[in-house]
């Protein structure tokens, strides 16, 4: 069985695939997210370029049997995309505007066989609708730090869950990775979700 390789800094991600008992090693891929040719992409068209760019990146670097997933995700109100804010004042703004609104999230997955020589890659989206937050609350948030490196500036399994009033369609995605998705990934690929447990466990294939 290659072993499996995520590509990403995303301690979210990681907990995703471990809590369902797939073990990965992680390789950051360093792809630069902010660059301008993303800007002239759809939300959707971005997260799924990024995915695929991040799973080549990481490509390039493995020289063992591998099967690399990556992903990107990213935040789509009113058409335009809301990515990481990086800054508190960005937070605040974004959390006022998304207060009682609803979104979809998107997150592009790329999951390459490098020992067959296959890739796949697809999109979950999940809607999500935010609860009326006060400027308290946004404040105390905001201040925790959490929603600075996270899409949209939220996400379901931290502090902000409490201001999630409720997702349309698969939860995991909210997080970062869509755990039904890379199921449906890794059965195109051939592979079944137990092989990747024995995997896991480091018991034979």
């Amino acid at each position: 069985m290659p072993e499996i390789i995520l590509a990403s800094a995303s301690p979210s991600r990681k907990r995703l695939l471990t809590a369902a008992g797939i073990d990965a090693r992680v390789i950051v891929s360093n792809v630069d997210e902010e660059a301008p040719i993303y800007e002239t992409m759809t939300p959707k068209e971005m997260v799924l370029a990024l995915a695929i760019v991040k799973a080549h990146t990481v490509r390039e670097i493995v020289t063992s049997p591998s099967i690399i997933i990556a992903c990107d995700s990213t935040f789509e109100f009113e058409g335009a995309s809301l990515g990481k804010p990086l800054s508190p004042e960005v937070a605040t703004s974004r959390a006022k505007m998304l207060s009682g609104k609803s979104g979809l999230l998107h997150t592009g997955h790329c999951v390459i066989d490098t020992d067959r020589g296959v890739e796949i890659s697809d999109i979950a989206t999940t809607k999500v609708t935010f609860g009326l937050m006060s400027d308290e609350e946004i404040a105390d948030y905001v201040a925790s730090g959490e929603p600075l490196h996270v899409a949209g500036g939220f996400t379901l399994d931290g502090l902000s869950s409490a201001f999630i009033d409720s997702i349309e369609g698969e939860y995991t995605n909210v997080i970062g990775l869509s755990v039904p998705l890379l199921r449906a990934m890794f059965n195109q690929l051939g592979y079944s979700w137990p092989q990747l447990k024995k995997s896991h466990t480091g018991a034979a294939s």
